[in-house]
């Protein structure tokens, strides 16, 4: 059998020249790929899925990046920080009777002089950073899944040419060492690439980067606007082009017009990657090795049994605030109605005191960080409310959007510890800030500050407090009165379980949920009989009752209301009651 003519995971660029000749040859009109795909996308997916080439691009990461070979396959995984609008570049030009394509690269291959048989293409820019809060049992690239193709998978080839490929379809003798490029010149002038950024094999190395800190500029073709959005999470997979030798704004994006919003963003200090493919990502991909199981009701049941029983334990013995915090865990944005976010179910755990706090404060934080993806502390003081910027905001003058305290992935949890609260003055800043947070709890919405106009955007996050009293600056959805009986260790939990919970938590989120014209009838027979009882209830009440009977119905695999989740329900209401007594 016949090998593909080129190598998709150590030269895509040749993969992708490949097709486009192949395109061109066949009598399509290279003015017809702008933003039109013209094979690219399927021949990547065949490579990645269905020959399960997926596994060997490398991850980009703080380390792969020092090893990764520049212009060949990698992929990123994070979230969309900032966009920064669209490039306008040459796609396609003549090189005397030969048409030749820029896409997915940064640099052209050959001069293309003053040709009027050019083609102006445009590709979107999107500021990627890692996850706010992205916990490290979630992190690809610190599980051993960062495939180091630099230096294993690719060994054998460049061993064959002296860390050179295949150059059959103008590999990377000729793809790679662009003629115009700063390393191409300094070789073509008989002068040495730097020492200190190569490795033997002319590998670029890098400067150190923060696990926390490491941006990528994505650069986005063929996807429609609406695809994307902000502080999604996807995975990008793409060339690489990472260039420590360019000096800013001297050869970079030479086929390129625009290159106002990449002034900060050198790129010897931020990677740059083509992508080809792309996949949004949801909190049960953070799985690593998620069980390929379907959510069966009972197997549901027996992992809620084990995940509660490990709740209780963590709040000592606490087995009503153990019930709330799982209803809480499972809680989501599913529908909005006017100004209400449906599902949301945010949660305030009093009575902690100096020393509670520092016992079961740490406990309900290591258990949220091991079942979560993403998921962040806020200690809550004046100082912090008064100087911390909670909102993103605009600046004009890098036309950068500056991430918020806020700025979060879908799915995201926050734990308020509001016990370090003391007495204080807030000013203006710290007024805005605690506005903001009210209305992420209550709305699911937060502000973003474009200087001259503000604009509320969509969010779908979890929020617990942690305070001695009730809450005065975050009004939740539930109040419950902290009581442990006991100190007891949690124990070790093994990895196994640990994913069981997780995409138990997974699952149950996703599950869909009716309530049936029977148990319809009795809800409202109920609400009715309990607004008799107490003309305090309203409408915000009977919507939380709502919330709980739904969670309670997934937490046990169920999608359709039954009478016994219900009785639970206002069980668990009553208890609580008596509890703020």
């Amino acid at each position: 059998m016949v090998g593909r003519p080129y190598d998709c995971l150590a030269n895509p660029l040749g993969a992708v020249r490949f097709s486009f000749e192949k395109a061109v040859s066949s009598g399509s009109d290279p003015a017809s790929f702008d933003r039109n795909d013209w094979g690219v996308a399927d021949l990547f997916r065949e490579f990645l899925f269905d020959n399960d080439g997926l596994n060997q691009v490398p991850m980009l990461t703080p380390s792969t990046v020092k090893r990764v070979q520049p212009n060949s396959l990698v992929r990123f995984r994070g979230m969309i920080q900032d966009m920064l609008g669209n490039e306008f570049y040459v796609g396609a030009y003549k090189n005397n009777d030969t048409w030749n394509t820029n896409k997915f690269t940064d640099v052209s291959q050959y001069p293309m002089g003053t040709s009027s048989h050019t083609r102006i293409w445009e590709r979107r820019l999107l500021y990627c950073v890692p996850v706010p809060g992205q916990n490290s049992w979630a992190d690809a690239t610190s599980d051993g899944v960062v495939n180091t193709y630099a230096t294993s998978a690719s060994r054998e080839k460049r061993q064959r040419d002296n860390c050179s490929v295949s150059d059959e379809v103008e590999m990377q003798d000729s793809n790679n060492a662009i003629p115009d490029s700063p390393s191409a010149k300094k070789m073509r002038d008989g002068e040495s690439l730097p020492q200190e950024n190569m490795t033997d094999c002319g590998m670029i190395m890098v400067p150190d980067f923060d696990r926390n800190n490491f941006p990528c500029l994505v650069k986005i073709y063929d996807t429609p606007e609406s695809d994307l959005k902000l502080n999604d999470v996807l995975e990008f997979i793409g060339v690489l082009t990472f260039d420590t030798d360019v000096k800013n704004g001297e050869h970079e994006l030479e086929n390129c017009f625009d290159q106002e919003e990449l002034v900060n963003l050198p790129p010897s200090k931020v990677p740059r990657l083509h992508c080809l493919v792309h996949r949004k990502l949801s909190p049960n991909d953070m799985i690593l090795r998620s069980p390929t199981i379907e959510p069966e009701p009972h197997l549901m049941k027996e992992i809620r049994e084990s995940l509660l029983r490990h709740l209780t334990v963590v709040l000592g013995d606490d087995d009503l605030a153990a019930n709330f915090i799982l209803l809480h865990l499972l809680s989501k944005v599913h529908v909005r109605v006017d100004s209400i976010a449906v599902g949301k179910l945010s949660l305030n755990l009093t009575c902690f005191d100096k020393s509670s706090i520092s016992v079961f404060g740490n406990r309900i934080n290591d258990a949220v960080k091991n079942l979560l993806p993403f998921s962040q502390c806020i200690p809550l003081t004046v100082e912090f409310l008064n100087t911390a910027s909670f909102a993103p905001v605009k600046d004009y003058q890098t036309n950068r959007l500056v991430p918020g305290a806020l700025q979060c992935a879908e799915g995201s949890h926050f734990t308020i510890d509001e016990t370090q609260l003391q007495s204080g003055t807030l000013n203006s800043n710290g007024i805005e800030n605690t506005r903001l947070l009210k209305d992420l709890m209550e709305f699911q919405k937060l502000e973003y500050d474009f200087k001259y106009y503000k604009m509320q955007m969509d969010t779908d996050v979890q929020i617990l407090i942690l305070s001695e009293g009730k809450s005065n600056i975050l009004p939740a959805d539930i109040v419950i009165p902290f009581h442990p009986s006991s100190v007891g260790s949690t124990g070790m939990v093994d990895e196994q379980t640990l994913n069981a919970w997780r995409w138990y938590l997974g699952a149950a989120r996703s599950l869909p949920h009716t309530i049936g014209e029977d148990m319809q009838k009795v809800v409202e027979d109920d609400m009715v009989a309990a607004r008799q009882a107490d003309r305090s209830l309203g409408t915000e009440d009977f919507n939380r009752w709502l919330t709980m009977g739904r969670l309670m119905g997934v937490s046990f695999g169920e999608t359709c209301l039954s009478h016994e989740h219900w009785q639970m329900v206002k069980e668990m209401e009553r208890l609580r009651k008596e509890r703020l007594k």
